[in-house]
């Protein structure tokens, strides 16, 4: 019968632990964009599902078009958001090599979407 060794396990968690803190560290660095309206307007997030910034083409501002740029806007931050949540599942999923999924089955990461 098979026994696990408990202080080996434990060191396989503790550095699981520590690569994911260094992991949320960077994605706080990483950044993606979404963009919508041909480039109309392009927000870009960090991994960690922060907006970093909004881009607005000018020129729709001169349509007075309101409701469209809420639109496009909504749009690009939409898409801006799948990117870094998938940047951040594919992060994870470099560290976790299928051990987290084997030492903690159905283990979720609240906040990223996966």
């Amino acid at each position: 019968m098979f026994k696990p060794n408990m202080a080996e396990m434990l060191k396989q968690v503790q550095k699981i632990q520590e690569e994911m803190a260094r992991v949320q560290e960077a994605l706080g660095e990483m950044t993606v964009e979404g963009s919508a309206g041909g480039g109309i307007v392009t927000v870009t997030v960090n991994g960690k599902q922060q907006i970093r910034g909004v881009k607005i083409d000018p020129e729709i501002l001169k349509s007075g078009d309101v409701e469209m740029l809420e639109d496009l806007i909504v749009a690009a931050t939409n898409q801006a958001l799948e990117k870094s949540q998938e940047m951040a599942k594919e992060e994870f999923q470099k560290i976790s090599g299928g051990m987290l999924g084997n030492l903690f089955p159905g283990l979720k990461f609240p906040g990223l979407g996966f």
